[in-house]
């Protein structure tokens, strides 16, 4: 016993319509370029998140040296206040102490920088990440501007979502050339 589906008759309406093909076809593309500017997207904010956490993580290390600093700042005042039997001695260990402090001074300005740098990475893919978002909009407006054709059969919506959609291609595409 062998089933058959039946498909329906052709009856007057969207099946003499001369768009639907074009249309059709039109829509499909629009829908691989919304998915490939998604995923694009996706990846841009994935990546600006873990540029500021590197980034977060440099400030609090930052931070650390600026306390470790300060502490060995403390203990030069300590050393200077405080009078001691053993000059010499009381002298090489306030020595070391400033020499810590310097030390300490160079690297705080290597992570700042450090962690500077990583926040203008993470506002260049920030940027990106925004053309894509913008140019995925553009293309799904586009897109349904375009299936409105479907419905109307009225050709301007078919060139005014390709437009659309075109102009959500070019943002996108903007999104490499951001800087």
């Amino acid at each position: 016993m062998h089933e058959t589906i039946e498909l329906p008759e052709h009856h007057e309406g969207h099946g003499d319509n001369p768009f639907t093909l074009p249309v059709t076809v039109t829509i499909s593309i629009l829908a691989v370029l919304v998915a490939a500017v998604t995923l694009l997207g996706h990846r841009a904010h994935t990546e600006e998140l873990l540029l500021q956490s590197k980034a977060t993580d440099q400030w609090a290390y930052f931070q650390a040296k600026n306390i470790r600093m300060h502490e060995m700042e403390t203990m030069v005042d300590v050393l200077d206040t405080v009078g001691l039997q053993d000059k010499e001695k009381a002298k090489a260990v306030r020595e070391k102490y400033e020499k810590e402090v310097e030390r300490y001074k160079d690297d705080k300005t290597e992570i700042g920088n450090e962690a500077k740098s990583l926040e203008g990475e993470r506002d260049l893919i920030s940027r990106r990440a925004d053309r894509f978002d913008g140019g995925e909009a553009l293309l799904e407006i586009g897109l349904v501007i375009c299936s409105i054709t479907l419905l109307t059969r009225r050709k301007l919506f078919w060139v005014t979502g390709m437009l659309i959609g075109a102009a959500g291609v070019l943002v996108a595409v903007t999104g490499f050339f951001a800087h």
